[in-house]
């Protein structure tokens, strides 16, 4: 996803010519593009949590909730398929841990070339400590000489060295020496900014006038004796109550967009991929649109997992939701997943595509997307009977004239 840009307008002679060959001046006519939004990753807008709950189920092994904060009198629009990026903030508690390792009080000064602020804000709202960044690893392993992470480091391989660090903090890498640690302005020199965080907004514009809605997966996992979590999603999850603010911008998709209202979709988006096309099927709902509408969506157990189930089951009875197939894959002793209902369906699939369906996919970038991307080639190939050189070029194709589209991460 990537923001917008504004262009210059276009000037136009449209003089109108009468009979007697004379010319009549006409206004000149201007073509803009809308103004950009004055909020954006530099200048969020803080924008207020109306709602935050837990939609997944007891004894769900995830924790997924529906968040939907207000954009007030922002101005700030959107589309269906855009993101939304939002600047977390960083554990307290884990600010005070790297406070207390470098032996400071977080009451002293930090001064760049654009402000001043004291070490506890930059901790909290400038700096990643939930990930140690590769420059932080490097002065470490050169302080300390610390074998491991030495090692990694002398290896050249990037993946590895970043597989070790994800699980980790910046205390973590402070605490592999007993001996004295950097001081703050060493710290913060070795550390990345505090980037924001981006989700796929799932509502319409259409029907949730002046609001975002995301769902969210919490990021929660216990390393080394100490309990972590995602940055952004923790944040919203423990310390955005509905009335506090958090800081926001829309980022525009638009290689992810709705085609015309007479156009079939297919839509690939299990978990929190289902987000884009909750947002999807509210606002065909709303625009009256007559093309078709199919969803594939998975999760592991019905019970807890089955996100938006009262709507989408509305959606099917209201004939919105022209097909529905659900994949809950431990529910039965073999896992089924959403790329198997595809095969499972894969005739229909392939005739929905050559009568111009458009296919969506959203979700879990490391291994979804890449089996629900070969099933598709797998279902073309054997249902157009074009072999897998052809199913490659037919792919492609769809992905060339814009009718297979991504939204993975």
């Amino acid at each position: 996803m990537y923001d917008a840009s504004t262009g210059s307008g276009l000037s136009l002679d449209t003089s109108p010519i009468d009979p007697s060959g004379s010319t009549t001046a006409a206004p000149e006519r201007r073509r803009t593009r809308p103004a950009r939004s004055p909020w954006n990753r530099r200048n969020p807008y803080p924008a207020t949590v109306v709602a935050n709950t837990v939609m997944s189920g007891p004894g769900s092994a995830k924790e997924v909730r529906h968040v939907e904060i207000s954009l007030g009198d922002s101005g700030i629009t959107y589309e269906p398929g855009d993101g939304i990026g939002i600047a977390p903030v960083n554990d307290p508690a884990l600010v005070d841990l790297v406070i207390e390792r470098l032996g400071a009080t977080g009451e002293e000064i930090i001064a760049d070339r654009k402000a001043t602020y004291t070490l506890r804000e930059a901790l909290t709202t400038r700096y990643e400590i939930g990930t140690p960044s590769k420059f932080l690893a490097r002065a470490v392993a050169e302080r300390t000489g610390h074998p491991e992470l030495t090692r990694l480091i002398e290896a050249g391989d990037p993946q590895a060295l970043d597989a070790w660090l994800s699980a980790r903090d910046v205390l973590d890498l402070l605490n592999l020496d007993a001996g004295p640690a950097f001081t703050p302005e060493e710290l913060l020199e070795e550390l990345s900014p505090l980037a924001h965080r981006e989700y796929s907004i799932s509502s319409s514009p259409a029907v949730h006038d002046g609001r975002v809605h995301i769902t969210m997966a919490t990021v929660r996992y216990d390393f080394d004796g100490r309990e972590r979590g995602g940055v952004c999603s923790t944040h919203i999850a423990d310390r955005c109550a509905p009335g506090d603010t958090v800081n926001v911008f829309i980022t525009p998709n638009k290689s992810f967009r709705l085609p015309d209202d007479d156009v079939a979709i297919i839509m690939i988006g299990p978990g929190t991929g289902i987000a884009p096309f909750r947002g999807f099927l509210h606002h065909r709902a709303a625009s009256g649109s007559t093309g078709q509408n199919w969803l594939f969506f998975g999760d592991q157990h019905r019970d807890t997992d089955y996100l938006y189930a009262d709507e989408l089951d509305s959606f099917v009875t209201d004939g919105l939701l022209d097909r529905l197939d659900l994949a809950f894959s431990r529910d039965q002793e073999h896992k089924i997943y959403v790329q198997d209902r595809m095969r499972e369906n894969g005739a229909d699939l392939f005739g929905w595509l050559e009568a111009g369906a458009h296919l969506y996919v959203c979700g879990d970038a490391t291994t979804m997307a890449g089996d629900v991307d070969a099933a598709l080639h797998e279902i073309v190939a054997e249902h157009g009977d074009l072999g897998p050189d052809g199913a490659r070029d037919y792919v492609e194709a769809l992905r060339s004239a814009g009718r297979y589209q991504r939204d993975v991460y």
